[in-house]
């Protein structure tokens, strides 16, 4: 699960990450971070949409190489 601390600089910066929730890549959420709680985070897509995601996921700059889930 990611860290307040990790979500927080995340938000800060205003950089877009990437969510990778399995191995598929299309299936990625890419977007801004904009607020968060226990179990979930809510992320701000391109086209303005807000989507809520589990904080199991795998939470990454957008920028950088995708992780691979299953590794």
């Amino acid at each position: 699960m990611i860290s307040d601390e990790e979500l927080d600089a995340f938000r800060v910066k205003g950089e877009k990450v990437r969510v990778v929730r399995d191995s598929i890549a299309s299936n990625d959420i890419r977007g801004i971070v904009v607020a968060w709680d226990a179990d979930q985070v809510l992320v701000r897509r391109p086209n303005r949409n807000v989507v809520k995601l589990d904080r199991n996921y795998i939470y990454q700059l957008a920028k950088e190489p995708r992780l691979d889930p299953l590794e």
